[in-house]
């Protein structure tokens, strides 16, 4: 019974429900980025280089025989992934960078609100007179 009380209370906690959040919206954006990268980006590579689709690349090592498929290297397909990574991993880099830029305007804004520590001296006199009242 308490471990069941256990694991609800991990579950319904704030962090756990944001991982999925964002596992469900990267699980979107992944596919946004793809389809950036095979339908626009890629297309436009394979016209400036010649009118092919690039994916379609390969390094044929061994061709098809009968029912065998052909053995081939495709590079094309390859490269389009790295596209997509590339774009996703920069995507990801600017929206930390922006996460971590709004939280220091936000502790720049809180610690301008909170009163200025006292001086030494004072901090020093307080812990006498605590000291004193003690005794």
């Amino acid at each position: 019974m308490n471990l069941f009380k256990d694991f609800r209370n991990f579950a319904v906690r704030g962090n756990v429900v944001d991982l999925a959040v964002g596992v469900v919206i990267g699980g979107a954006f992944g596919k946004i980025v793809s389809s950036l990268v095979g339908d626009i980006i890629m297309p436009t590579v394979g016209l400036l280089i010649g009118g092919v689709d690039f994916s379609r690349y390969k390094l044929v090592l061994k061709e098809a025989v009968g029912k065998k498929e052909e053995v081939a290297i495709r590079f094309g397909s390859f490269t389009q992934h790295v596209v997509d990574f590339l774009i996703i991993a920069a995507a990801i880099f600017l929206f930390v960078k922006l996460i971590s830029l709004a939280r220091r305007q936000q502790d720049k804004e809180q610690a301008a609100t909170l009163p200025p520590a006292p001086p030494e001296e004072v901090l020093l006199l307080r812990e006498i007179r605590d000291q004193l009242r003690q005794r």
